[in-house]
This record gives structure tokens, C-alpha cells and sequence, in this order.
């Protein structure tokens, strides 16, 4: 009888599992978990937030600034554009930006939000 480390060791209705499928499976889980590490979103230069006027700033405007939205939307009926990254660790510290950009029918900006926990400059 031979040790194969690649003959199948697990069958379920005729599904069999190869043997190193069983172990790389729980240890890449176990490196992606203790990795403590994860990253939502995209980059982009807040230092432009400053910039954006009420009832001035256009959708134009605002995609040569901070380039395409990451996520667009609806909120009571406006259109919004989302600018975010989003670093969660385990070992590390959380790091958040976001910045919700609201515009009118004419493409104008009505109102924005930017929020973040980087300290301030």
C-alpha cells in the first residue's frame, strides 16, 4: 500500500476531495485571518475636498479632482457619487476616508461630506 499524498481521502456522493485540498484550504484561511488585514475601496487625493463649492462644483469638475467614483447612487432622490477606502486590521489600526458628493439634476453639486479618521495635517 503506497502513501500518495495526492490520492483523493474524503468522498461525498461520489465527490471526492483531493488530500491537499484539505490542507491548503484551512491554511490559507489561517493566513488571510491572521494577516489581520483588509482594504475596501481606492485612493484619492482628499487634499482636493477643499475645492469642491456648493452650487459652482460639476460632475465634470469633480471626476478631474478625484477621477471616476468608486460607488454612485441615489439618496432621496440624488444622485451621489462615493469617494472611499476603507483599511480594517486585526493587529493594526483602522483607517477610514470617505467622501459622499450630492448633485443636482444639472449636474451641479448640492452638498458633500467628507469624513475620516486619518489626523488632521
Amino acid at each position: 500500500m503506497s502513501n500518495n499524498t495526492s490520492t483523493p481521502v474524503c468522498s461525498q456522493a461520489g465527490h471526492r476531495i483531493p488530500f491537499s485540498h484539505l490542507i491548503l484550504g484551512p491554511a490559507l484561511l489561517f493566513m488571510l485571518f491572521f494577516s489581520g488585514c483588509a482594504t475596501v475601496g481606492r485612493d484619492f487625493p482628499a487634499y482636493q475636498v477643499p475645492r469642491i463649492k456648493i452650487g459652482e462644483t460639476t460632475q465634470t469638475d469633480i471626476r478631474s479632482m478625484f477621477g471616476p467614483p468608486w460607488r454612485v447612487g441615489v439618496e432621496d432622490g440624488t444622485k451621489t457619487w462615493t469617494y472611499g477606502k476603507y483599511r480594517y486590521g486585526l493587529f493594526a489600526e483602522t483607517s477610514t476616508q470617505d467622501l459622499v458628493v450630492r448633485f443636482n439634476d444639472d449636474g451641479i453639486v448640492t452638498s458633500y461630506t467628507y469624513n475620516t479618521t486619518e489626523p488632521s495635517r
